[in-house]
């Protein structure tokens, strides 16, 4: 019998370091250790009751059948309800689209325009996934390295000199995963002003942590920031982070109706419509009382500001405040160099997060694993209690550097 021969377009992608780095700590717990996860990309709330209730009320009214490709007319209406709510953008229900996630949002794009070789700007640290999507695409990303002394935000300078006449896309994240940085619309301004430059370049904004913001922190989206590039936008977002629903896995998008068009051939050829009850309770999400929005902020907020101030205090470590998301993402620089109890030396950031995890009990995600290092990144979005305790175990694990 013949091996299996892995097909060439997956050669180069891995299982995602993050989701070794859970199986790792998965393993220790099994063998009774007491390990802190900080790795969880999700709210760790629960859906709220009434969208839950939507759902169970969708299923007892037969709405388990498949639906429209693109989603249901009352899903699509609340969407364009929404955009215009919260960004006064116009869209109709033939430029709205529904996926199984926003990850899926993404993979259609990419694979409804990209031709191999094309080119997609992403600022470094990026959400894992950007990439190996963009490859499986065959397209070729062009990351773009952008550290705290930027706040994590392209400048217009690096975009300038990114873009190249094979320039398909710019993909931008705000809030980002992993960083929690945000663009405000003074922020984007500039950028959109030299992407008017080149109109053959189109604009992806990833708004997945929109409602996660701090401080007052206005959240701004491109094509609302600059309407003449409305035209070539894609807006995506879903209801994952907002509302607790990472599970029910319905992500959603608007942009210009021939690209959804587009988009829906191939989701048409992969998953066809998402989950029918799953739409009906995002209906209830987008439509129902905003107000959890606010209060989850405020309980975010808080679990952020005992995280930085709290890894701030650990020598060698150094961590930015970010605008938004449920995201830290520090510097451990300070910290390489030195010396484990056992000897060996903290070369790299997945050097660091190795020891903490083996010797210390924590679970964090190394910067390389976001194309940035040496930076590590801890998701709060867990009991204050674990937080206090995992911030204590790593100021040990420093401690006992040398």
């Amino acid at each position: 019998m013949s091996e299996f021969r892995k097909a060439s377009r997956i050669a180069a992608i891995e299982v995602s370091e993050i989701l070794q780095i859970g199986a790792r700590a998965a393993e220790l717990q099994q063998q009774g250790q007491p390990v802190i996860v900080l790795g969880a990309g999700e709210p760790d709330f629960d859906t709220p009751d009434a969208i839950k209730q939507a759902a169970v009320d969708a299923i007892w009214a037969g709405e388990t059948k498949y639906t429209a490709l693109g989603g249901t007319t009352a899903l699509k209406q609340a969407i364009s309800a929404k955009f215009s709510r919260d960004h006064g953008l116009d869209y109709g229900l033939d430029e709205i689209i529904v996926s199984t996630g926003a990850k899926q949002v993404l993979y259609n794009a990419f694979m409804a325009s990209l031709e191999p070789g094309d080119e997609v700007i992403v600022p470094a640290p990026y959400w894992t996934s950007y990439v190996d999507i963009i490859a499986l695409a065959g397209g070729k990303p062009v990351l773009v390295p952008c550290g705290a002394e930027t706040g994590f935000r392209m400048t217009p300078a690096q975009l300038r000199q990114a873009l190249t006449p094979r320039t398909r896309w710019v993909l931008f994240n705000s809030p980002s995963n992993p960083s929690g940085a945000a663009y405000g619309a003074k922020d984007y301004a500039p950028l959109l002003e030299l992407l008017l430059q080149h109109p053959d370049v189109w604009i992806m904004a990833d708004d997945m942590y929109e409602h996660i913001t701090y401080e007052g922190f206005d959240f701004a989206t491109p094509a609302a920031v600059e309407p003449r590039l409305k035209s070539r936008c894609l807006t995506i977002n879903g209801v994952s982070k907002a509302y607790a629903m990472t599970g029910w896995r319905i992500g959603y998008a608007g942009g210009p109706a021939a690209l959804v068009a587009a988009m829906a051939v191939i989701q048409g050829q992969s998953t066809s419509c998402a989950a029918s009850v799953s739409q009906a309770a995002a209906v209830a999400a987008l439509n129902g009382s905003q107000q959890i929005l606010s209060e989850r902020r405020s309980s975010f907020q808080a679990r952020r500001d005992l995280v930085v101030d709290g890894l701030n205090a650990i020598d060698g470590i150094s961590c930015p405040r970010p605008e938004g998301a449920f995201y830290t993402f520090a510097s451990c620089a300070g910290v390489l160099g030195r010396r484990t109890p056992a000897g060996d030396i903290l070369k790299t950031d997945a050097d660091f997060c190795a020891y903490v995890l083996e010797q210390h009990d924590v679970a964090m995600v190394p910067g390389r694993a976001f194309g940035l290092s040496p930076y590590f990144r801890i998701s709060y979005a867990t009991s204050t209690a674990e937080l206090r305790e995992a911030l204590a175990r790593l100021a040990r694990a420093v401690d006992q550097l040398r």
